[in-house]
């Protein structure tokens, strides 16, 4: 019981200190540039660790942990081909992103550099990208929600709903009040309370298991497969996991990172320290799979009931009740990152995208800001509505959404970046055939054999190419635009 108290007060203080930093951001948050965008005035420190922590969720904690535990290392091959599309995505997206999104109109959101970029006057690609994110992210943010509220419960023994309805209450409090401000200094707190459990439980857990060489022999007792990469891997299992990594370049919540850091020159520093943090982490969470593996080996007498709260048993078997408890806040910060920074980019879809394209565009500034935090509000709502009764199918629409915004996005953010000739209708139908194919695919049996990511993705980009070429019309101003961003990322490079 007391063990519980230290573990309570020290999730207290963490959840208290979220609340503060949303009011610090609503101090600094004046119109509706500020609210979505931090007035795109964010560091690479921020920039970086924001991206990482809106991206890896509970995921990182509780899943990647929990499935090397049981397979080994094959799990790995997932991590590995995140860590390279993420890489790629802040070499090759985050400086031209940055800089076109300024270029054209100053937009603020995926959808509205959509449509200012094609020069989309009929504003129908805007409305279509901001209801794809709007319905995909309800679902996302209600799966972060189910997370939560299982968190609570198995950790705590609290009632299930109680524990949704804590975590949605402080996620929805500092979202609400701060905006990307505060939701950005949350997730520097956030992903580096994430690294540094990730970092200490191995290293602390290799003194209980006798050190790397006894702990690796205690692996082989238990089974050799898993230190292996391969031994029990498939060919279109390996190539599933990779294209993980092709998700990156479609995930409205981590490129507008991009969008928001304070210079294209800082982009370089922030791939730098997004990509250390994001190995690190990963190396982490496999180390912890690894040495939980030896210790309950070497431990018959301690039992672990669920392979995913391998990072929690640890850390409650290693540290102080108050120091694991920051542990256990650690898992709660993974959640909420992602679920505040989804809450923030379907309220933008919602009001920048649907509303001001659709109803009205004269709204006064204050005015727009007031309806963000309406939307916010709206889409919890709605989110907790789909999380109130605990339904596992929406956990598993979280692949699902990556590879709906992967497959939909990702080629349509490539190729406007890098071809001139892209046009309104290659994005529009290659957006569609994407969407549409993840879908069909995610939804029949053939995802068994193959991620639906990796069809979805290569159609939308090949309609993309097809249709430009077929309804491409020289424009003097986008290609003004185009090369006025060339010569920005090449001058501040």
């Amino acid at each position: 019981m007391a063990d519980h108290t230290f573990q309570l007060i020290a999730i207290i203080v963490y959840l208290a200190a979220m609340i503060g930093i949303g009011v610090y951001g609503y101090r600094k948050t004046s119109n509706l540039d500020d609210y979505m965008l931090g007035g795109r005035k964010l560091n690479a420190t921020t920039s970086a660790l924001s991206a990482g922590a809106s991206d890896m969720s509970q995921w990182l904690l509780m899943g990647l942990p929990g499935a090397i535990y049981v397979s080994g290392l094959v799990e790995a091959w997932m991590g590995i081909g995140l860590l390279i599309g993420a890489w790629a995505n802040w070499l090759l997206i985050a400086p031209r992103l940055r800089a076109y999104t300024q270029v054209a109109n100053n937009s603020i959101t995926i959808p509205s550099f959509f449509d200012n970029r094609f020069k989309n006057n009929s504003k129908v690609l805007r409305i279509v990208s901001g209801i794809i994110i709007l319905l995909y992210f309800t679902f996302y943010v209600s799966s972060g929600l189910v997370a939560g509220g299982v968190f609570f419960e198995s950790s705590f023994g609290y009632n299930y709903h109680t524990g949704l309805l804590i975590v949605a209450s402080v996620t929805i409090a500092y979202t609400f009040i701060g905006g990307f401000l505060a939701v950005s200094v949350t997730d520097v707190v956030q992903g580096t309370m994430m690294f540094l459990a990730l970092i200490l439980i191995p290293i602390f857990g290799l003194f209980l298991t006798g050190g790397l060489g006894e702990t690796a022999n205690t692996i082989r007792e238990v089974d050799p497969t898993l230190l292996s990469f391969f031994a029990t891997a498939t060919a279109t299992g390996v190539i599933s996991s990779l294209a993980w990594g092709l998700g990156y370049f479609g995930q409205p919540h981590i490129i507008i990172r991009f969008m928001a850091i304070s210079s294209v020159k800082e982009t370089k520093k922030a791939r730098k320290i997004g990509i250390g943090w994001m190995f690190l982490s990963l190396l982490g969470a496999g180390a912890t799979a690894l040495v939980g593996v030896a210790y309950f080996q070497q431990n018959p007498d301690v039992t672990l009931t669920d392979p995913e709260a391998i990072f929690i048993s640890l850390g409650q078997i290693i540290f102080h009740p108050f120091i694991a408890g920051i542990m256990l806040a650690a898992v709660i910060a993974a959640i909420m990152s992602t679920v505040s920074s989804q809450l923030l980019v379907t309220s933008s879809a919602l009001v920048e995208d649907i509303y001001k394209a659709v109803f009205k565009t004269d709204a006064s500034q204050k005015q727009l800001v007031n309806l963000s935090r309406i939307a916010v509000l709206a889409i919890s709502f709605v989110a907790m509505i789909f999380a109130w009764q605990q339904n596992e199918t929406i956990l598993g629409l979280v692949s699902f959404a990556w590879a709906g915004f992967g497959a939909a996005f990702g080629p349509v953010i490539i190729l406007a970046l890098y071809w001139k000739k892209f046009t309104g209708a290659g994005a529009l139908w290659g957006m569609i055939v994407g969407a549409v194919t993840v879908f069909v695919w995610g939804t029949s049996n053939l995802s068994s054999y193959l991620y639906e990511i990796v069809p979805g993705f290569l159609l939308c980009l090949i309609v993309g190419v097809v249709v430009s070429l077929m309804t491409y019309k020289p424009n003097q101003e986008i290609n003004r635009e185009f090369d006025e961003t060339l010569d920005i990322v090449h001058h501040e490079k």
